[in-house]
């Protein structure tokens, strides 16, 4: 029998804080030791309606009892349940390929690209400096963070990366060859950092005129997460030809979701998932949204980050982003030590890179644990400053 220890049997992708967490229930967490934590991580985004909601617990059981998996030659009701009611939400007419993780989603959206425009020999795909859309290759090389793709270079080619928010950049950008323009609207690895209404007005425009599909990256953004189900409905009138979902979607399942205009979209031997679409994900989302729209979660959303954005002004720091998806961005990079500091405190957030503390909680998070995280983040940023100074 092997002598190595559970925890380093682990491979160590990730730098791992120093807890155990075995338990949760609505935005509230437990370690291994008994200790609770208010939950304003939430699994990066993916934890909607909190954990342990009753409602998902109850589809997922009973889901699990009826019937797990079957292979997408045949139909299940769920996932059929499922992308009618996704179609709906991004209100344009479409279809969906289902995958397990954003990644995957957005791995479908490049390939639908290449394949529409191969035959005019148009396969070159924008996207933006400090996006992230995973880390598969072609995903990595979409990602406009070089740190991330040196690493496993050379990637796929015919991707450009251009300074978010420039309009004259993406204009000399998008030319005869460009198939596609992928983005995030708000970059949320890259520091949730917003992209102004106005430039994704003109991306829309630009793609128009130029016969490019316009691609939306909703994996962190969508499912309520900004106080609408998309992010790109802010901006009205804006109607994208791709948009792609995972993190919420199935409140702790792991399930992805390429949302394409009729017309664009797969046919049969095209794509393929084993697993995309099961059941019990596809339950699991239904239930989340459901939710959502039961509890008026985009409201509360809403609600819940104006009085975050509000309660964190006065910070040596700018805040930014929209609902629930918050970041706190610094001028140095003390990102680690305030969620450090944070945890001392008994809360969890994340970093959206060195100088950005990102605070993404459930949708249903309340005024008075808001509240309690808006009073305990000065001291944690007066304690990181000091060990950081």
């Amino acid at each position: 029998m092997s002598d190595v220890s559970v925890g380093s049997a682990v491979m160590p992708t990730y730098a791992r804080s120093p807890l155990t967490l075995v338990r949760g229930e609505g935005s509230t967490v437990w370690d291994d030791a008994g200790n609770a934590y208010l939950d304003f991580a939430g699994g990066i985004a993916v934890t909607a309606i909190g954990h342990s909601h009753p409602r998902w617990v109850a589809a997922v059981t009973q889901q699990a009892a009826t019937l797990a998996h079957v292979s997408n030659l045949w139909t299940t009701e769920p996932q059929q349940d499922l992308a009618a009611r996704l179609t709906r939400i991004a209100g344009f007419p479409s279809t969906v390929f289902f995958a397990n993780s954003g990644a995957e989603a957005n791995e479908a959206a490049l390939k639908i690209a290449r394949k529409h425009g191969r035959a005019n020999g148009r396969t070159g795909v924008v996207c933006l400096e400090g996006s992230f859309h995973g880390r598969t290759f072609a995903t990595l090389a979409a990602t406009g963070q070089p740190a991330k793709r040196a690493p496993f270079e050379p990637l796929v080619d015919g991707i450009v990366h251009v300074p978010p928010g420039d309009v004259d950049a993406l204009d000399a950008a998008v030319g005869p060859g460009t198939v596609a323009v992928l983005m995030e609207p708000i970059l949320g690895e890259g520091g949730v950092a917003p992209l102004e209404h106005s430039y994704l007005r003109a991306a829309s425009e630009l793609c128009t005129e130029r016969g490019a599909l316009l691609m939306f990256d909703e994996v962190q953004t969508g499912i309520g997460r900004t106080g609408e189900w998309f992010a790109f409905q802010a901006v009205e009138g804006l109607q994208p030809d791709v948009v792609t979902s995972a993190k919420a979607l199935g409140g702790g399942l792991p399930i992805g979701a390429c949302i394409a205009r009729e017309g664009v979209e797969f046919t049969a031997g095209e794509h393929a998932s084993t697993f995309g679409g099961g059941p019990i994900p596809c339950v699991a989302a239904l239930a989340v949204l459901d939710v959502i729209d039961d509890e008026h979660l985009l409201a509360n959303c809403r609600e819940r980050g104006h009085q975050l954005t509000e309660g964190l002004q006065g910070l040596p720091a700018d805040v930014r982003g929209a609902g629930l998806l918050i970041g706190v961005a610094f001028d140095r990079p003390v990102a680690g030590a305030i969620v450090r500091a944070l945890m001392a405190q008994g809360f969890l957030a994340t970093e959206a890179g060195a100088n950005v503390v990102r605070i993404s909680p459930a949708l249903n998070v309340t005024e008075p644990q808001v509240a309690a995280f808006v009073e305990a983040f000065p001291e944690a940023v007066r304690i990181a400053l000091e060990e950081t100074s």
